[in-house]
Order: structure tokens, then sequence, then C-alpha cells
């Protein structure tokens, strides 16, 4: 089963609670500009792990506060569905949709 997060506070919950961080990324959006792609990364303090402290750009990515990447998913209009298994799991459970439920 799977269920719609639009409430910040669940979104950023259901995130933390698999490891979760959020991370935005600047793509060419075909036309000579770019679009920013939402995401969020798990087990991102394995790679910052054993003096690997560099900058927080995973490919490419930049790690941002909770409060910009809820921004931007507001800004496009997005919710998550999430899986409501309570075992948890990772980043395969989820997927981004528009707020009226389908897929984005």
């Amino acid at each position: 089963m799977s269920k719609i997060l639009t409430r910040h506070d669940e979104i950023r919950q259901w995130a933390e609670a698999r490891g979760g961080n959020p991370l935005l990324m600047e793509m060419p959006d075909g036309t000579g500009g770019s679009r920013t792609l939402l995401q969020l990364t798990f087990g991102q303090h394995y790679l910052n792990a054993d003096e690997n402290e560099g900058p927080d750009r995973p490919g490419g990515f930049d790690l941002v506060s909770w409060d910009d990447w809820l921004a931007a998913l507001e800004a496009n209009g997005l919710a998550m569905r999430v899986s409501d298994d309570p075992a948890g799991g990772n980043e395969a459970e989820f997927e981004f949709v528009a707020r009226d439920g389908e897929t984005a």
C-alpha cells in the first residue's frame, strides 16, 4: 500500500526516518535554460565519514536545507507517494507526484 504525503512535517519525518537528506540539482532544460531537480539521498553520512568531509556534492547534487527543498517541492506543485510499510525502507519506496495525485 502507499499514501500521499503533502504536509512538510510528514515528508521530512518519513525521509529522516530512513536516513534521507534533501538535495537539489540544476539540470539543463533543453532550451538553453535550466530546471531544478528535487531528490532525496540516502546514506549521505557514509559519503562524509572516514575523513571524507569534502563538499557535499555527490555527483553534482547540492545538499540543501529542508526549508529550501520543501519550498522547491511546493513551487513545483508536488507531493510524495510513499510506502506505508511501517518497517521502513529506502529511496525506492517513494515517487514525486503532482498535488492532485498524478505521477510527476
